[in-house]
């Protein structure tokens, strides 16, 4: 059998970064993917995410200025060294951006951080810095089966030949329960079909980067949207609508109901008469209790670390896999994540 330090299983952005970071520690790295690598069943694909620091608690805010750090190596242009930002009421964000039609009793948070990744091409970037440092990434490989062994380390078996790791990593989304039942682990998640629609602007120069900012709105329901970005449309989509499935139901098709909602939404908050949606396309989210991120080794099986975002972890992406390749190496990271263990209960709440 093939030996190795690190082991990755699931080749998303945490994944990906996971097995970027171990390598780059100078860890004997192999990874598995189920699907190719840029596939688009998971959470990870597309183009744009935000990015930003200011958050919902003060462990999130902590984690995301160490994941700006880690941007910066990977960007090589962002600095996060404070989180200032401004308290602005209705007309002030009027008066800076005129796309938005606030109402006055809301208060707007506004952080000059913030912004965008590409998240394919992040994927992409991290999975070829992993490359780059030693790491073997096996697409279209699933693994069936991860076995702890009484001395140490985990045998992995995959449908054609089997491996053994000193630690696992894994990143597996909505397929987290299906290694961890022979285990007699269960770990409880929720798994739903989100979708985001672009709209193309009737006047597409007033929504580039540079005149408006990434948004979210927190009211009854939570919707989120970017500027203009690679190309001249706006997108926007409402997170959390409690659409479960699993990831064998998964349509891919969009609901119509939900894009009414959304477009009936934006008609009031970001006028425009004449925009007309583009196209729609579905995502995977995988909901945690209370959507708490999960960095953490199995209590009885400490040599397998699991990692799990939540559906909102792409901001954190380069600071989550740095973390999860140092348990793995290191056995402890800098990061606290105290907070981020294996759950008990469950509750949902908007956490983008």
């Amino acid at each position: 059998m093939a030996q190795f330090d690190v082991a990755v299983v699931g080749l998303g952005v945490l994944g990906s970064g996971a097995a970027y970071y171990a390598a780059k520690k100078g860890a004997k790295v192999i990874g598995f993917e189920q699907f190719e690598l840029g596939h688009v069943r998971g959470a990870s694909h597309d183009t744009s995410r935000i990015v930003r620091t200011s958050n919902f608690a003060p462990e999130y805010v902590k984690l995301a200025k160490s994941a700006y750090e880690d941007w910066a190596e990977l960007a090589r242009s962002l600095d996060s060294q404070n989180v200032p930002y401004e308290l602005l009421d209705s007309q002030e964000v009027k008066r800076r951006w005129p796309q938005f039609d606030i109402p006055d009793n809301v208060q707007t948070v506004f952080t000059a951080d913030s912004g965008i990744a590409h998240a394919a091409k992040t994927v992409g970037t991290l999975q070829s810095l992993a490359r780059s440092h030693g790491a073997i990434l096996k697409e279209n490989t699933p693994v069936d089966r991860v076995t702890p062994q009484a001395g140490g380390g985990v045998v992995i078996q995959t449908p054609k030949s089997r491996f053994t790791a000193g630690k696992v990593i894994l990143a597996t989304d909505a397929w987290i329960n299906k290694l961890l039942a022979p285990l007699s682990v269960h770990i409880p998640v929720s798994v739903m079909q989100e979708q985001v629609t672009y709209y193309k602007p009737t006047d597409a120069s007033a929504y580039e980067a540079d005149k408006l900012p990434v948004w979210i709105w927190q009211g009854e329901h939570c919707f989120y949207g970017f500027p203009c970005y690679g190309e001249p449309t706006i997108k926007a989509g409402r997170d959390f609508s409690n659409n479960f499935m699993t990831p064998e139901q998964r349509t891919f098709v969009h609901s119509p109901q939900l894009l009414e909602q959304l477009t009936g939404f934006m008609k009031g908050f970001m006028p425009d008469e004449h925009r007309q949606p583009l196209r729609t396309i579905t995502c995977q989210y995988t909901i945690t209790p209370d959507r708490q991120f999960i960095i953490s080794p199995l209590e009885n099986y400490p040599d397998i670390i699991v990692g799990l975002g939540a559906a909102h972890a792409f901001k954190f992406a380069p600071a989550f896999g740095r973390a999860l390749a140092e348990l793995a190496v290191d056995g402890q990271t800098k990061e606290d994540v105290s907070k981020f263990g294996i759950p008990r209960a469950a509750t949902n709440a908007s956490k983008l």
